[in-house]
């Protein structure tokens, strides 16, 4: 397995922050970053790539390592992990469907274990189950309540 160094998470960060623009850019927490990074290395926390790739996008969408944008450059990182890794195939759509549920991560209403399964489901399935599906659909429909 792949992991980012810390110039490629600035390098990721700067460029997503040019290309989707944002208010204050820079890094808030150098050491969570590196924590994160640490922790997905880790095989006995985190074996499976759908581990590792919803550890890396929920903490970085939780933690708000980054003075803005915390939720894009969790999407960013996770397609930056999955290109680094041979997931070249995926990325378009690991990014077209986070941008549905990095907000609600956020919010809170998406936790990281629904996560996993969101993941799981883009990496390895042609689209969301039904149960998964209806899940997502009771939790966004309160939300919105």
């Amino acid at each position: 397995m792949i992991y980012p160094d810390s110039e490629q998470i600035h390098r990721t960060y700067n460029e997503t922050i040019k290309v989707s623009g944002g208010g204050a850019a820079g890094i808030l927490k150098q050491g969570c970053i590196e924590s994160i990074i640490d922790f997905i290395k880790n095989d006995l926390y985190y074996p499976e790539m759908e581990d590792k790739l919803t550890h890396l996008v929920f903490s970085v969408n939780k933690n708000h390592c980054f003075q803005d944008g915390n939720k894009r450059i969790a999407i960013s990182l996770g397609a930056h992990f999955l290109l680094l890794n041979g997931y070249v195939f995926l990325v378009p759509k690991f990014i077209r469907e986070m941008e549905n549920i990095s907000y609600h991560v956020a919010s809170g209403a998406i936790d990281k274990d629904l996560l996993k399964r969101v993941i799981f489901s883009i990496l390895y399935e042609s689209e969301f189950d039904e149960v998964l599906k209806l899940e997502l659909y009771h939790l966004l429909s309160q939300e919105a309540k």
